[in-house]
């Protein structure tokens, strides 16, 4: 963490004015604003640029239009079904960035995490003041000295985006303990290794070993793309986790779907590997 360069804060006095605009002024509830900001900032991360200056440009019902679109894409990647392609639910954000629900949903682990990411790093430190004037900050029961509370924002936990943890006394120059290029993240430190980890399954009968599953996916997704594979019984289990070097490979995997299938032969034998998103409950055991 170092101070941010002009540059690199020059964004952040016009996505406050925007978001000022959508909880004080448009009275959105605040779980969906953050979420609606945190969209509009991934984006902009990942290539869509612009987006800002031309929502600061738009009358306020067209900013209310785009705010409801930014709605819609968070919420696609919240389906386990693709969108439809054929509808075009976003016309103003499609005709604006250049960009449609499936090309978003395409990359829907990335996006999540994407997003998860922008949330807890910048958009729970650079709106604190703003949203203290809609959420009501009520204090604990007992008051330790010296001790922060955050404040209770509706809807967080969110079951998607996970927390936000936003301290009302932080000091008003937060954005400069943000990270120091807040465009520059990698896919490792988007998330945890939770989100980029495939479930595998195989066919009863056949077998997969770990040598054949790596082997597998680095000649087929690229040669580090593997950080490792584990499974249970020593080569002769039905199922086994795989952690991708990335939430793009991920992505790359799936192709937007909830599950892939792969055949691999070997010995003239062919075997099948489906591969699904890892989920993993609070237990610790795999849902």
């Amino acid at each position: 963490m170092s101070s941010l360069t002009q540059e690199q804060l020059h964004i952040y006095p016009e996505v406050r004015v925007i978001f000022s605009k959508l909880v004080v002024q448009f009275e959105r509830p605040p779980c969906e604003s953050l979420l609606v900001m945190s969209t509009w900032l991934w984006l902009e991360n990942v290539g869509c640029e612009n987006i800002f200056p031309t929502i600061s440009n738009l009358p306020d019902d067209l900013l209310v239009t785009f705010a409801n679109e930014a709605v819609t894409c968070f919420q696609c990647l919240e389906s386990p079904e693709p969108p439809n392609g054929s509808i075009n639910k976003i016309p103003l954000t499609s005709s604006s960035i250049n960009i449609s629900l499936p090309d978003i949903y395409q990359n829907r682990c990335e996006a999540i995490a994407g997003i998860k990411t922008i949330l807890t790093t910048i958009c729970s430190r650079i709106f604190t003041d703003i949203l203290t004037q809609v959420v009501p900050y009520t204090p604990p029961p007992y008051n330790v000295p010296g001790l922060q509370h955050p404040l209770m924002i509706p809807g967080f936990p969110h079951p998607t985006f996970g927390n936000i943890n936003v301290m009302p006394d932080a000091p008003n120059n937060t954005a400069l303990i943000l990270p120091t290029d807040p465009w520059d993240w990698n896919d490792h430190c988007m998330e945890s290794e939770n989100h980029r980890t495939l479930f595998l399954t195989f066919s009863r009968g056949f077998p997969v070993s770990k040598a054949e599953v790596k082997e597998f996916f680095t000649s087929t997704f690229g040669e580090k793309c593997v950080e490792g594979v584990y499974m249970r019984g020593n080569n002769q289990s039905l199922c086994a986790k795989l952690v991708l070097d990335s939430v793009v490979t991920k992505d790359r995997v799936l192709q937007g779907r909830q599950k892939e299938k792969f055949t691999i032969n070997n010995n003239r034998v062919t075997k099948t590997i489906w591969a699904s998103k890892y989920e993993e409950k609070k237990s610790g055991r795999r849902t």
